[in-house]
This record gives structure tokens, sequence and C-alpha cells, in this order.
């Protein structure tokens, strides 16, 4: 079915619903090779609500649409989510400039009946019911992490303290009796920061984008109201040990971007970092803290685990998200896509198991 979609000023997407379908982050996408479009369907489940869609060329003839953390909720039966969704995206790549490869949506919706068999989907992982077979696909990808940790904030420090794993609550206490000094600083600061993120990336063999992009959603988030960006500093006797950035939009703080230092780890200045933020977000009203991104299941084989028990670590609810789903627009191309897709998954994957040796 044809769902008819009209489109809007990028002003006009929501301020409240999820940082990555906002205006603030159109704007700040714009800047860094995406085209932005805010289309609005006019009937079916999701009739009035604003979706941001980013372009991207990624060769001649060649361009995916993002969908990035929509729609915002799951407005169809399951039964029926296949089709919803086919008729959504077919209407979206319709009424952008150039038909994309596919239309890839990054659900928020929590994951049940959009289990595909196996992640990273085979030939097999497409929703159930779907009038096309192999027309919406889980993707080789998913853009943003599909499983978190959701700390309610609706709670007295010492609640959320209680909450933790005993470890946590020691190093949190380590951190502070070893004299690091958490501090809340300036987007002037970044530099020092950025340096220490280079640092981290080579450590753990990420990739990072420049110092600009950075600096750039900062400049954003003081000229917003929506949006507040906050870069937090952990310090022992002047030295630079660790540094966060987290963002508070709507009724939540997220933790965006985190570094730090090879240098007096065993101070455990992450954990003081991270409690800092927590308390602020909680002093400001906030529900919630989005600790974005953990490994999906507490595995010592997985080549982040360490990391699931630092986050989980903290209290808080084990969200699994549905992850990032494609409807197919050109299915010929979208077969060459996959595969190159499928073939950059394997490198980061071996890049991963490598930085853990």
């Amino acid at each position: 079915m044809n769902v008819p979609v009209e489109e809007i000023e990028l002003s006009e997407l929501s301020s409240n619903l999820t940082l990555l379908q906002s205006p603030v982050w159109a704007t700040f996408k714009a800047g860094f090779g995406w085209d932005a479009h805010a289309l609005r369907p006019t009937a079916g489940p999701w009739t009035g609500e604003a979706i941001l869609v980013l372009v991207r060329r990624l060769a001649p003839g060649l361009t995916l649409a993002y969908v990035p953390y929509g729609p915002s909720c799951q407005c169809a039966p399951a039964e029926l989510l296949a089709a919803t969704l086919t008729d959504l995206g077919a209407s979206l790549a319709a009424a952008l400039p150039v038909t994309p490869v596919c239309v890839r949506f990054d659900l928020l919706w929590e994951a049940g009946s959009l289990e595909p068999p196996e992640q990273g989907g085979g030939a097999s992982a497409s929703l159930p019911g779907a009038a096309k077979p192999g027309r919406v696909r889980k993707a080789p990808l998913d853009v943003q992490p599909p499983s978190t940790v959701l700390i309610d904030l609706n709670h007295s420090p010492d609640e959320l303290l209680a909450g933790m794993h005993k470890k946590n609550r020691y190093n949190i206490r380590l951190a502070e009796r070893k004299g690091v000094m958490v501090r809340a600083a300036g987007s002037v600061e970044l530099d020092r920061w950025y340096d220490l993120y280079r640092e981290t990336a080579l450590r753990d063999r990420i990739t990072i984008h420049s110092l600009r992009y950075y600096r750039r959603l900062f400049e954003l988030a003081r000229d917003s109201i929506d949006l507040s960006l906050h870069l937090y500093l952990a310090e022992h006797d002047g030295d630079l040990l660790a540094g966060i950035i987290v963002a508070e939009f709507g009724d939540q703080a997220t933790y965006l971007y985190g570094a730090s230092s090879n240098d007096k780890r065993s101070l455990m200045p992450n954990y003081a970092l991270q409690w800092t933020a927590i308390l602020h977000a909680r002093e400001t009203g906030l529900a919630t803290y989005d600790l974005f991104g953990v490994p999906p299941a507490d595995d010592p084989a997985h080549p982040m685990h360490g990391l699931y028990r630092f986050k989980t670590g903290f209290g808080g609810r084990l969200v699994h998200r549905a992850g990032s789903w494609d409807v197919v627009t050109r299915p010929k191309r979208y077969g060459a896509y996959r595969c190159a897709e499928k073939a950059r998954s394997f490198y980061f994957h071996r890049m991963s198991k490598a930085a853990v040796r």
C-alpha cells in the first residue's frame, strides 16, 4: 500500500523524542556528507510523525537512505510489521530526489517480533508476514548499538549506588580516595580531550571522526534550547586521565564518546566520570541515563566483554532493540551493496579481536 508522505521543514522534526531524530541532529549530519530530509506520513500507522531521513551518496548511482531511531514506536501488530514497514520505506524512498538502494531503519523498538535467526542476517533474516520475501532484511551491520543499559534516575544517589555491582561501587569510591578529580569542562578544552581520544583509538583500534566533527556538535548544542552537551574530564595531580561527552536531550542523558589514558588506569577514572554524569543528569531532572552500547550477553569470549561488565555494573536495565533493518528498493544493486558491507563487517570483527590480543 502506498503511504502518502509530505516533505516538511527540518525545524518541524521532534524536539523531545530522541536526539537522532531532532532538528539539531539533522543540521549536524548535513555538515558531514549527508543530505537531511524531513518527511511526514499523512496516512497509515505513523500518520503525522515527522521522520528524519539521511541520504548519502556511496558511489555513482548508489545512495543509501538512513532513518536513525525512527519511526518512534511500533504502531502495528507484529504480524503486520513487515508490510507496514515496507510500505513506509517505499514511500519515503519515492519522496527522495534519488531512489536509494534501500531505506535503512535503525529501530528503537525493543527486540521480540523482529528477532532475526542470527545477528548479521542470512537469506532467511527477513520479517515474518512480508508481502514480498526478502523485501525487508536484517542489515549486515547495525549502525547504532542495538543493546544498551538504561538507568532509571528516579532514585536517590544512595539507591543508585545500592543498585550497582559491588565492584563499581568500590571503584567509584577508590577513585575518590586516590584523589581523582572530575569536573565539567567547556568546549574550549576539546583539544585536550581529542588528543586523549586519539590515544584511545590507537589502543583500541577504533575509527574516530576529526576534531571538527565534535567541535561542530558542541557549537550546535550551544545554540540549541533542546540539547545540552557536557564534557567531563577526570584528572589526577595535573594529569588528564579520561574524559567523556554526554548529551542531555528530552528526558534522557546519553553517554556518547569516551577517551582514556594508558597511564594511571588503576585509579579508576572512568567509574568516577560516569558517576558524575549520572548524578548531574539526575539533578537536572532527567528520567534515564543511557550508557549507549553493550554486547548482547555476558559472554567472556566476546571481544568487548569488559565493556559489558563495566556498563552493566552500574545497574539499570539491559535493553535489546531491534537494530537496523533494510527496506530494499533496488534489489540488484542492494545485493552487491550487502556483500560489500558483509566484507567490511568481517574486517572490523578481525580488527576488534586483534585489539583484545
